[in-house]
């Protein structure tokens, strides 16, 4: 159980790209849990199932609903979280985990300022997520003096009873943000290795900033 992995896939609606996620990730893990989203229409869920993932439905509440069922269910080893877009690399897999493995990290995040990213960059409107996500970093490495390059990224892993003991209660894409920041409050050791971050394939991203900016900076400003 210690070691034991289990892959956890949030997904709305990402029939497109799904069957290459469960496949590229297969190799690298003991169990693959999607976590869909109650909201979804197309077959990412039928597609999840028929090629052996375990496949769950969460409150509808957003990305940190999903996630927080996910942490709920998975009863210990290493978690690790990947998107359904098709923007991270299976391949990195090993590299994020193997601080956890070695006992040198809590919770390793894959840092697209390390590795890169075709995804934040090109429109006004990504340069801005990037600023926004630059600006939060900063905060963070002033509260906890820590060096982090990429406290948003959700491609990461961490302990199973780190994860639950984190308490976690946020909804949305904010999730992130609050699992760092708590790990940090209660003296948990998070590390970062470099992975590239694609351009995703299919459909646009969730996160808007006129949406969910205030809901980020509540995130951090209760969390400091």
């Amino acid at each position: 159980m210690k070691d034991k992995v289990t892959v956890v896939i949030p997904a709305f609606n990402e029939e497109k790209t799904i069957a290459g996620i469960i496949r590229g990730v297969r190799q690298y893990c003991d169990e693959i849990l999607l976590v869909s989203a109650k909201r979804c229409t197309d077959n990412t869920r039928k597609i999840a199932k028929s090629l052996g993932a375990n496949v769950v439905i969460d409150s509808g509440k957003g990305k940190g609903d999903g996630m927080r069922l996910a942490i709920r269910i998975i009863k210990g080893g290493i978690i690790l979280f990947i998107d359904a877009d098709g923007s991270h690399i299976p391949k990195d897999m090993p590299k994020i985990m193997k601080p956890l493995k070695e006992g040198k990290a809590d919770m390793v995040i894959g840092s697209r300022l390390l590795g890169g990213s075709m995804e934040l960059h090109g429109t006004f409107n990504k340069f801005l997520r990037m600023f926004f996500s630059m600006c939060i970093n900063q905060i963070i490495n002033w509260r906890f003096n820590v060096k982090i390059s990429d406290s948003q990224n959700g491609f990461r892993a961490i302990k199973a009873n780190v994860a639950k003991d984190l308490k976690l209660v946020s909804n949305k894409f904010d999730i992130e943000t609050e699992m760092c920041m708590k790990c940090l409050k209660k003296g948990y050791r998070i590390l970062e290795v470099p992975s590239m971050e694609l351009k995703r394939k299919y459909g646009k991203s969730g996160i808007s900033l006129l949406r969910l900016g205030w809901i980020y900076l509540y995130r951090v400003l209760i969390n400091l």
